[in-house]
């Protein structure tokens, strides 16, 4: 069972009533990632910096806390299997799960105290007291591990200050930097590390992440779970939230408008715009672009035999849509007009005439 949580220990990437990657012991999919580090730690060369990425919620960190855990748990050279499975009750992973290890270290986002919210960016200071772990000797003469997760928060300084770690790593140290957009990453931490790519899971894997969730998650009607997963990409994060009545509810007011981009109901879009302006709706903001950019992908895809030409200005408008979404979150601009605007570049993309 999750343990309690409060405002004050609030974590990025929180989920209400659902373990946090470092307490989950199980993890679905990415046997082959898991298989390729097993190997490189038993043929005696793991090398020091993994760059694990993919989308966001496919369990990346997940993945992380597990290589974490075998190493922790077996600090002497031994055979390795390719699951790399501890038990839960091992004093290991109950260290890991509440981040009491002597050898390990989460450099993430964390809450100041008296602070009203969390940091955006992970700060230099925290970096460096993170990376404190490699200039002690590791206890029990085991590897040395810090987790970052994700590297998207790091800011430039505290970016520089891993880097320069991972440049000259001490002895048995190991690196697990979660990505999800590795590529946006600096090229010198690209070029040190091990890259790890994992890919979205399958809509039953999502199904059996989230079916496995202890009380007191509240199972879901299986219909709801089967069209969570089937919409998720691949994301468990996400198929969480559209579980979620509301966002559910939203998903399916905008997927009916656009289907009837051929006369646009502006009444109801118009509606839908002061729905998502206010500041406690970038949930249901996130959700509405993800249907938005599952409708273009899939009228893409059904058009996929017409002349490129043809579809310049649906691809146009995407993109159209991804950098103005960036710069609303950027600059804290008002959604409406954004919405309005999204629904009138693609219902005139859709009139293009061959």
């Amino acid at each position: 069972m999750p343990p309690e949580r409060s405002a004050e220990t609030l974590e990025p990437g929180d989920l209400p009533d659902i373990p946090r990657p470092r307490e989950q012991t199980a993890l679905v999919g990415h046997g082959e990632a898991q298989a390729a580090i097993a190997a490189a730690i038993g043929s005696g060369r793991l090398h020091h910096a993994w760059l694990i990425g993919g989308p966001r919620g496919i369990g990346k960190a997940t993945l992380a806390y597990r290589v974490a855990r075998w190493l922790l748990a077996h600090p002497e050279a031994g055979p390795v299997p390719d699951d790399l499975e501890v038990p839960a009750g091992h004093p290991a992973a109950r260290q890991v799960a509440i981040l009491s290890h002597p050898n390990l270290k989460a450099l993430r986002r964390t809450k100041p105290p008296g602070a009203k919210s969390l940091p955006t960016k992970i700060s230099v200071d925290a970096a460096r007291k993170a990376l404190e772990l490699f200039g002690a000797t590791a206890g029990g003469a085991g590897y040395r591990i810090c987790i970052v997760d994700s590297a998207e928060d790091l800011n430039v300084n505290s970016a520089n200050a891993l880097l320069k770690m991972i440049e000259e790593p001490p002895p048995r140290s190991l690196f697990l930097v979660v990505s999800h957009a590795p590529g946006r990453l600096l090229p010198t931490i690209r070029s040190r590390c091990r890259a790890l790519s994992l890919r979205p899971l399958g809509a039953g894997e999502v199904a059996q992440v989230i079916g496995g969730f202890p009380n007191p998650f509240v199972q879901p009607e299986p219909a709801a779970l089967a069209r969570a997963a089937s919409l998720c990409e691949g994301s468990v994060a996400r198929a969480v939230a559209l579980l979620d009545p509301a966002t559910a509810g939203l998903v399916t007011e905008v997927e009916t408008l656009l289907a009837r981009l051929d006369h646009p109901d502006w009444r109801r879009i118009l509606a839908l715009a002061d729905k998502l302006a206010g500041r406690d709706a970038d949930d249901l903001f996130a959700a509405s672009l993800d249907t938005v950019f599952r409708f273009v992908s899939d009228e893409l895809h059904r058009r996929r035999d017409e002349p490129p030409a043809r579809l310049a200005a649906l691809v146009e408008v995407c993109d159209g849509i991804a950098r103005a979404a960036a710069e609303a979150a950027t600059y804290n601009l008002d959604r409406r007009p954004l919405v309005l605007s999204l629904f009138g570049d693609l219902a005139a993309s859709m009139r293009t005439p061959a």
